[in-house]
C-alpha cells in the first residue's frame, strides 16, 4: 500500500512557487506588489 504523501519537488514548485504565485492575472505575487506590500512572499 501507498503512502499518502508522495513527494515531487518540480510538482511542488509548479503550484506552490514563486512563479507558480506570480503568473496568473489574480497572481497572488501581483495583487501584493499593488498593495505596497514590502514583503511579496514568505
Amino acid at each position: 500500500m501507498k503512502r499518502t504523501f508522495q513527494p515531487n519537488n518540480h510538482k511542488k514548485k509548479k503550484i506552490h512557487g514563486f512563479f507558480a504565485r506570480k503568473l496568473a492575472g489574480t497572481g497572488i505575487i501581483n495583487q501584493r506588489r499593488a498593495k505596497g506590500r514590502k514583503k511579496l512572499s514568505a
